[in-house]
C-alpha cells in the first residue's frame, strides 16, 4: 500500500477529454498481461472501440488533481434478454493502487448501474491469482460463482483459473 490515501477521489463520467490520461492506464495494465484477457499489443483505436460504451453503458472516471487515476466500464453483459445484468471493467493507475480508487469506483459503478436500470452486475473474467481485486469484489457484495480452470494464461503463475462473480443490485 504506497502513496497518500485518498479520502474522496472525483468520480465522475469520462469525456472525450479524459482519453489521454486514460489510455496510458489502459495500455499499462494490458501490457502487463496478468489480469485483462486483452491481447497484449492491443493498439490504442481498439482499446478507444472497447472503453467508450454507448448508454446504457458509460464509462466512470477517478480524479485526481485534475488526471485520470482510474476508470470503471458498466455495460450490458450480454444483449437482449440478457441486457439487464451489468458488466464492469475496473483500472487503476499504478500510482493511485492501494489507496481507494478501485473500492470509490466499484461503489460508484454500482450506483450507476443500479440508476441505468440494471438488475445485477457479473464479472465474467477475474484472474484468481488477482487477490487484491478478488477481495475488493468480495467486500462489495459479489460472490464466487464458479471458476473456469485454466482459462488465463498469467505471465508469472503459467495457467491460471477465472472466477466468474455476481451480485444482485
Amino acid at each position: 500500500m504506497g502513496g497518500r490515501l485518498i479520502s474522496i477521489p472525483e468520480i465522475r463520467l469520462a469525456t472525450d477529454g479524459d482519453w489521454p490520461d486514460l489510455w496510458p492506464i489502459i495500455e499499462g495494465v494490458t501490457r502487463a498481461g496478468d489480469s485483462y484477457a486483452y491481447p497484449l499489443d492491443m493498439s490504442e483505436t481498439v482499446a478507444r472501440a472497447l472503453w467508450t460504451p454507448p448508454p446504457p453503458g458509460g464509462v466512470l472516471v477517478a480524479v485526481e488533481d485534475g488526471r485520470v487515476i482510474g476508470a470503471a466500464k458498466i455495460v450490458p453483459n450480454r444483449p437482449g434478454n440478457g441486457a439487464h445484468v451489468a458488466n464492469g471493467s475496473f483500472m487503476v493507475a499504478p500510482q493511485a493502487r492501494g489507496r481507494g480508487v478501485a473500492r470509490r469506483l466499484g461503489e460508484a459503478a454500482l450506483e450507476f448501474a443500479r440508476d441505468a436500470g440494471f438488475r445485477s452486475m457479473q464479472f465474467n473474467a477475474v484472474v484468481e491469482t488477482n487477490a487484491i481485486a478478488v477481495a475488493l469484489w468480495k467486500s462489495l457484495g459479489f460472490e464466487i460463482l464458479c471458476t473456469i480452470p485454466e482459462a488465463f494464461d498469467h505471465p508469472a503463475h503459467s495457467l491460471v483459473g477465472l472466477h466468474v462473480m455476481y451480485r444482485r443490485l
